[in-house]
């Protein structure tokens, strides 16, 4: 039933109300130069590949010299995806935090042939992580449900995202293929 919602929300590109209490995803200097924003799913591999082998010299080299900051936006491919991007944003004290433990260890929790078994596979993870999380209040919280669906939507609809991940730097979608030396000199130019 949440496939359809997700769907309809997305085809007919209905904006949802947030609340100013969810907060984004953020890594660096909220002044920084440089803003990339980072469409992902959780599911997705690719994302998870960009978490192990591009952000950290990212921010190494960018985000902690405070020249970058990466705003991580929610972009669910499918409701496994969706369901743990509600977890990552349900606690915002510690989101990049579960945001980047989640992708780390993917192949721990993305997996079973329906959705409850993938939900059970995350709150098991998350548990046996140290996560203190509410599991079932996080994924029925609808004011983080309409976050998620609004950086989808938002993400389509300004930028044209239609895989993930997808990089925007100041503004301009990020063209060329994801690694860090295609990155580096991206960002090299704009400073």
């Amino acid at each position: 039933m949440k496939t359809i919602y997700l769907i309809i929300f997305i085809f007919f590109g209905f904006t949802v109300n947030i609340n100013a209490e969810t907060n984004r995803i953020i890594s660096g200097k909220e002044d920084a130069k440089i803003t990339i924003i980072a469409y992902e799913s959780l599911t997705c591999s690719h994302c998870a590949n960009f978490h192990k082998d591009v952000y950290p010299q990212l921010k190494k080299d960018f985000i902690d010299t405070g020249l970058v900051k990466i705003e991580f936006r929610h972009f669910p491919l499918d409701i496994a995806a969706f369901n743990a991007a509600k977890v990552a944003q349900c606690k915002n004290d510690e989101s990049l935090e579960i945001l980047e433990s989640l992708y780390l260890n993917q192949r721990e929790w993305v997996k079973g042939s329906k959705i409850e078994d993938i939900n059970n596979n995350l709150k098991k993870y998350l548990e046996n992580a140290g996560f203190k999380i509410d599991f079932e209040k996080c994924i029925n919280n609808k004011q983080i449900e309409d976050f998620v669906l609004n950086d989808r939507i938002e993400g389509t609809k300004n930028f044209k995202v239609n895989a993930t991940p997808t990089i925007i730097i100041n503004n301009k979608k990020f063209e060329k293929s994801l690694n860090y030396k295609n990155l580096k000199k991206s960002l090299e130019k704009l400073i």
